[in-house]
């Protein structure tokens, strides 16, 4: 199993860390203290994962603890058995991740469990988040497909186990290799683009043609754009490079690409790890050298040094076992022996060598290099002063692109039926579809019928219906659609329905919602007890889910609710809320 790593990931290892911090420093090496410490209290079993200012560390007594980014323990949560060595965290910090008898979990920031789901299997990989915080969860043969708050959206049967694990393409998918060599390329709503190929893929890399070499995004992708295909560069075990293309076309209807080019190059040694970015991609090779390939100049462009290979000529054994990062700042080769940085165009900035160490070593966002080993203590060391660039919002990184559910599309009115009647059956039926877990494909054309009757003049009880599927739908995309409803609406029950809807969906990355109910109940315009109680109860979902720092807004509007001048049912409804925030 490999699994190819184009995101900045945290591991821990043990380490005595010793550094150069530019090339002109390499002959006289420093010794790096760590800037804190911390005790872990058991062995180290998957990869940390660290995201909204903490990292989460799963140990083998089946517990998960959490860390400030400063080393403050922040908590401990106790799966009460095994976990499989595989933890993903979302962009406002939500981790996901299974025991080994197949449940999956859903724990948030703050170290709450929030859900938990039967998936028969634990997981064979990290689960991939999508831009909207859907969940691709992979398991030994098959794919399932949840919401953020744990709502089935879609399932895919494999028919043989996973070689290359999935990670996420330019579009918002997932791509991943299969042990009979087949490349599939799965789309947010479960479509599937297949490649059989002759030899052994080593490893598997999206490109992007929409994004710059710098990491900049050219345009933010959208149902529009994606009809232009995908590529998929294949590094294959013995050296040789292959790009795999999807035709253009509709973007939601399912395919079987056969488009792909000649070889390209062959490398000149064995691959040992590799990640793209724009349409360059960086490969480690089993010599220790790190090389460039460029798509556009099907060559390679520059090759690099690493401390493995400084290592080889020192004469001292080197682990070749190692990952890549390739972001915005240059490029990082890490493996059990140290670490390299490099520039985008091939300068090397520093090299380190660890001694000692348990793992592979993770390079954080904020130029930390973070290791724990044997000794079961948790270290991390400031290593250089550039920060990633993100878009931040109120959580982590601002997602790549949109999967456009967020508003209908003029080409799905052929769709819509034509009288009322066919347009209730139509709404029932998409509403069991949703709920047996089975949206799949539809969901495009289906989200967009129904964002369309949820903000029509129709029956007011077919506007809640379409209002509580949008809520099991559970696409973060949708919430602006709900607040203009809820905004523009005079009818309570329609207005309470789409504060329902914002509170199955669980999650409230830009605070827009939140902000909204609050500044609805500091006017006083809201008086409809079915509204207020609605405001509470999405409101402490929205807060259980994500933890801080919404629930600073939340719990003030939680205390506005619970007033002695609300009406009793509000004021329980509020009070219920802020007990289960304690």
């Amino acid at each position: 199993m490999k699994i190819v790593f184009v995101k900045c990931v945290f591991f821990l290892f043990t380490a005595g860390l010793i550094f150069s911090q530019s090339v002109e420093r390499e002959q006289g090496l420093v010794t790096a203290e760590p800037f804190w410490r911390q005790a872990l209290g058991g062995e180290v079993i998957a990869l940390p994962h660290v995201q909204a200012q903490s990292a989460v560390v799963v140990l083998d007594g089946g517990n998960i603890r959490a860390y400030s980014t400063a080393g403050t323990p922040m908590w401990n949560y106790s799966a009460r058995g095994r976990i499989s060595p595989y933890v993903t965290r979302s962009r406002e910090g939500t981790s996901y991740f299974t025991r080994t008898n197949g449940t999956l979990i859903a724990v948030n920031r703050a170290g709450r469990e929030l859900w938990r789901r039967d998936i028969g299997q634990p997981l064979c990989a990290r689960v991939v988040t999508g831009w909207d915080g859907r969940l691709f969860v992979p398991t030994s043969g098959r794919i399932l497909c949840f919401t953020a708050s744990g709502n089935l959206l879609w399932s895919k049967e494999l028919s043989v186990p996973f070689l290359i694990s999935p990670v996420q393409d330019r579009f918002g998918g997932i791509i991943f290799a299969l042990e009979n060599n087949e490349v599939h390329r799965i789309d947010p709503f479960g479509n599937i683009n297949i490649w059989a190929l002759t030899n052994t893929p080593a490893f598997v890399v999206p490109l992007d043609p929409q994004r710059r070499d710098d990491g900049s995004q050219l345009t933010i992708p959208a149902p529009e754009l994606q009809r232009s295909g995908h590529r998929i560069m294949v590094i294959y075990t013995n050296g040789s490079i292959e790009i795999l293309g999807a035709p253009a076309g509709d973007w939601f209807i399912s395919s079987f690409s056969d488009m792909r080019s000649s070889i390209l190059t062959s490398l000149p040694s064995r691959p040992i790890s590799a990640a793209g970015m724009g349409n360059n991609a960086a490969v480690l090779l089993d010599d220790g050298k790190v090389s460039m390939f460029s798509i556009e100049e099907r060559s390679i462009i520059w090759t690099g040094i690493t401390h493995i290979r400084e290592m080889m000529n020192l004469g001292r054994s080197a682990v070749l076992d190692a990952q890549i990062i390739f972001d915005e700042r240059g490029v990082y080769v890490l493996s059990i022996n140290g670490a390299t940085a490099f520039t985008h165009e091939g300068r090397r900035l520093w090299f380190s060598y660890l001694e000692n160490a348990a793992a592979i070593p993770a390079f954080g966002n904020d130029g930390v290099l973070y290791s724990g080993g044997r000794d079961w203590i948790l270290y991390a060391y400031r290593i250089e002063s550039r920060v990633l660039p993100q878009r931040n919002a109120l959580y982590g990184p601002v997602p790549d692109g949109s999967y456009g559910l967020g508003r209908p599309y003029a080409f799905y009115e052929l769709d819509i039926p034509l009288n009322e009647t066919e347009t209730i059956s139509k709404v029932e039926y998409i509403g069991a579809a949703v709920n047996s877990g089975s949206l799949g494909e539809n969901e495009p054309s289906w989200t967009s019928f129904i964002l369309t009757q949820a903000a029509s003049r129709g029956p007011i009880q077919l506007r809640i219906n379409a209002l509580n599927i949008l809520g099991k739908i559970g696409s973060q995309e949708t919430i602006p659609w709900l607040i203009n409803i809820y905004n523009r609406e005079n009818e309570p029950s329609i207005k309470s329905a789409a504060v329902k809807a914002i509170g199955d969906i669980g999650v409230d990355p830009e605070g827009t919602a939140l902000r909204t109910f609050l500044f609805a109940i500091l006017q006083g315009g809201i008086r409809e007890e079915q509204v207020l109680s609605a405001i509470a109860s999405s409101t402490g979902a929205i807060c259980r889910f994500s933890g801080p720092p919404m629930s600073g807004m939340g719990i003030r509007i939680l205390n506005l609710l619970s007033a002695a001048s609300q009406p009793s049912v509000v004021r329980r409804q509020a009070e219920r809320e802020l007990a289960s925030l304690r």
